[in-house]
């Protein structure tokens, strides 16, 4: 059974008039004046009894913007539709940009509200499932399951590999929603470490008089409240890995005892008599300037040194647009509901487009998201732009919506590159002998991937399959041509013998 809907507005007549619409289609209401105390609902002893929030976005105090940057730093991931007067679009952007599932426009009629509100239960519906799925799975990832086509990530996984055969403290550093935690559950899987415990900690989360009590545990009594002693985080990840996620968000006297455990591998338990030995493998990540702290005199030089070993860094979804098509066709084969009669078959070659075209800048957690949202909701078989109406009302005029990408099914299997993922070849346009066509039959300039293959092809043929002179004339190592070819599906060798048999 769903639970209520929290109605999160500094205004008491458009309280009772959404909380009259809530209750008339069905839905238990909750009511906060104000994101203080909305945030309190969310967080509190009756968070689980809600479902969905209804957020006005502009409140004295803690206005929307706020708590929804309160609700991602706190890990609340109840579903929030924002309200929003005419002509706030750039506020309503922001707020898509900080995690807002959707948006209605004051004052909201009965069935536009419903509507939002039933596409929010359902999504909630099925993530619940998946995450309860995904419990049930477990399993080590390992940098295989990393699908990219970027060379800037390619070097990622590289680093990230040569870091897995090693003990050395590492430090992922990156914008929010890039992976650095998948980066991190990859070099765990990678080494030897990967049977035992993953600990993560978002640094950035935790109030500040708690930071020393959950990192390094406390001892029954020592602190109002500690009813019971509590082992901490460097002692549950004892023999395995421990991430600690927004280190640059520690506070100063929490960084001095961190630095002495990862000097000496011991900690000191808040109220506690001895020291506590422990064995980690210590793996840190930001998404903040580290060294620009060191010179503020907000973060400690020594602990600085000490964290940044051996540093990786991930660059944004921004900076690697290649990698977006089979990101999207990843996240669909995950999201797409199994049975026979009801599964997403691909995306047309305009929404991909579309979402090649967006800049993210919530990275790889915001465009999961989009294409979690438009699974989900899709009534069709194939993702079409309709089921982005926020990523299309932020590009459209910049890219031909018509039909500017070949239409994209379900991923392939992966390949055996660490990190890559195969994708579908694509079905292109035989051109004019030893020539390439630059736009496609609607006059559209073509993609990279597709130009890319026609001219492998193009010159498989010309040199009579002689690889080493393919791969010399394209510039390109023998070993990264066979990666291709087997990302594009062609067999080389059965091309050669048909153009010799004929």
């Amino acid at each position: 059974m769903a639970g209520a809907i929290l109605i999160v507005d500094d205004d008491p007549v458009q309280r009772r008039l959404l909380e009259a619409a809530v209750t008339k289609s069905g839905h238990a209401a909750l009511a906060a004046d104000g994101g203080e105390a909305g945030l309190a609902a969310m967080d509190g002893p009756g968070a689980r009894e809600v479902s969905v929030v209804i957020l006005d976005l502009a409140m004295p105090g803690l206005d929307g913007i706020g708590v929804l940057k309160a609700m991602r730093e706190r890990g609340i991931g109840i579903p929030v539709i924002v309200q929003t007067a005419q002509g706030g679009i750039e506020t309503v952007v922001s707020a898509m940009r900080h995690g807002a599932f959707d948006f209605v426009v004051k004052p909201a009629s009965p069935e536009r509200l419903q509507a939002a509100i039933a596409a929010a239960l359902k999504v909630e519906a099925v993530e619940g499932e998946m995450k309860r799925a995904a419990r049930r799975a477990g399993g080590v990832l390992t940098f295989k399951e990393l699908a990219t086509r970027s060379p800037a990530m390619e070097r990622v996984i590289r680093l990230g590999q040569k870091a897995a055969s090693s003990n050395i403290p590492i430090l992922i550093e990156g914008e929010s929603g890039v992976g650095k935690e998948m980066v991190a559950r990859a070099i765990q899987g990678s080494g030897e470490r990967r049977a035992r415990p993953f600990v993560t900690v978002n640094c950035g989360a935790i109030p500040d008089n708690l930071v020393e009590s959950i990192l390094f545990g406390h001892e029954k009594g020592s602190f109002t409240g500690a009813t019971e002693r509590h082992t901490g985080k460097f002692v549950e990840a004892h023999s395995g890995t421990l991430f600690l996620d927004e280190i640059g968000d520690l506070p100063p006297d929490v960084q001095v005892k961190l630095l002495r455990a990862v000097q000496d591998g011991e900690v000191d338990p808040v109220g506690g008599r001895a020291t506590v030995r422990v064995d980690i493998r210590l793996i840190s990540a930001t998404h903040r300037d580290l060294l620009q702290l060191v010179k503020d005199g907000v973060f400690r030089e020594d602990l600085f040194y000490r964290l940044n070993v051996f540093p990786i860094f991930v660059p944004p979804l921004r900076e690697r647009k290649e990698d977006i098509p089979y990101l999207v066709r990843r996240f669909m084969d995950r999201f797409a509901p199994a049975g026979p009669h009801r599964r997403i078959q691909g995306i047309s070659g305009a929404a991909l487009a579309m979402l090649c075209a967006y800049d993210w800048p919530g990275n790889i957690r915001q465009l999961e998201n989009a294409v979690f949202r438009a699974s989900v909701l899709a009534e069709g078989e194939v993702l079409t732009v309709e089921e982005f109406p926020q990523i299309r009302a932020q590009v459209e005029g910049t890219v031909d919506l018509t039909q500017a990408m070949p239409e994209a099914g379900p991923p392939a299997a992966p390949v055996e590159a660490a990190g890559v993922e195969a994708a579908p070849a694509p079905v292109l346009s035989q051109p004019r002998p030893g020539l390439l066509e630059a736009l496609d039959e609607r006059g559209n300039v073509r993609s990279l991937a597709a130009v890319e293959l026609e001219m492998i092809k193009l010159a498989i043929d010309h040199y009579n399959g002689q690889m080493s002179e393919v791969a010399r004339r394209l510039g390109i190592g023998r070993s990264t041509l066979y990666r291709k070819l087997k990302e594009y599906g062609i067999d080389h060798e059965a091309g050669r013998l048909d153009r010799l048999a004929s």
